[in-house]
């Protein structure tokens, strides 16, 4: 994936009444299956669905306009599972960008209880992410200096400042980039998360990121790749 399409992105929450393509809708679903089949999830698209976001709320509150497709982060309840879904879910999000889509991640702003999803016991729906054409291509947030999440960043290698750079460039809840890094020596890197509001998700995004921001050097997580 090219690493513009991480520079390109940004979070879009008001979409225009133009349906997803079916080729697009096939592509979407069979890069699904392969982020459920890799990590446990069940992960699922709802098309042409307007209800869940069409009175709540909260989806005024938060500015979301017309959104009738979203993908629904769901998978077991407990373990690394949020920080799963960040990251096979940013996967779809930048999937989504480079095929010409707009998405924009939601952790609370729509009706749960009208989500047509299938939830099956002992999982749980933690968050959606709208997706579809955009009245505009957002607009990108202020970012923290790299030295705040990681503050060795100067002796640190090319490869690992790239991969801050990326994950930097990454969606969080609220913008809070809660998340650090830590060079081990090699291509060996720390990851962890302060509290905060889906601060665990937020990580599996970034390191999604830092991963493309670090290649064609393959990054070895300090505690195993996801």
């Amino acid at each position: 994936m090219d690493y513009e399409i991480i520079k390109s992105r940004h979070s879009v929450r008001a979409y225009l009444d133009r349906p997803i393509p079916a080729g697009k809708v096939k592509s979407i679903e069979a890069m699904i299956r392969e982020c459920n089949e890799a990590a446990g999830l069940d992960i699922q698209l709802v098309t042409d669905e307007p209800k869940a976001f069409g009175t709540s709320l909260m989806a005024r509150y938060g500015k979301f306009e017309n959104v009738r497709n979203y993908i629904c982060m769901i998978g077991p309840k407990g373990g690394d599972t949020e920080e799963k879904l960040g990251y096979y879910g940013e996967r779809l999000v930048l999937k989504a960008q480079e095929m010409g889509l707009n998405t924009c991640w939601v952790g609370m702003s729509f009706k749960t209880g009208k989500v047509p999803a299938r939830i099956a016991e002992g999982m749980k729906l933690y968050a959606v992410i709208a997706i579809g054409y955009g009245k505009t291509q957002g607009v990108s947030h202020k970012i923290k200096s790299p030295d705040r999440i990681c503050p060795e960043i100067a002796s640190t290698p090319e490869w690992f400042k790239r991969g801050v750079d990326g994950a930097l460039l990454a969606p969080t809840a609220v913008n809070q980039q809660k998340f650090h890094f830590k060079w081990l020596g090699g291509k060996r890197v720390a990851a962890s998360t302060s509290w905060g509001f889906y601060a665990k998700m937020d990580l599996g995004i970034a390191r999604l990121h830092f991963e493309l921001g670090a290649r064609p050097e393959k990054v070895e997580w300090e505690r195993g790749d996801l």
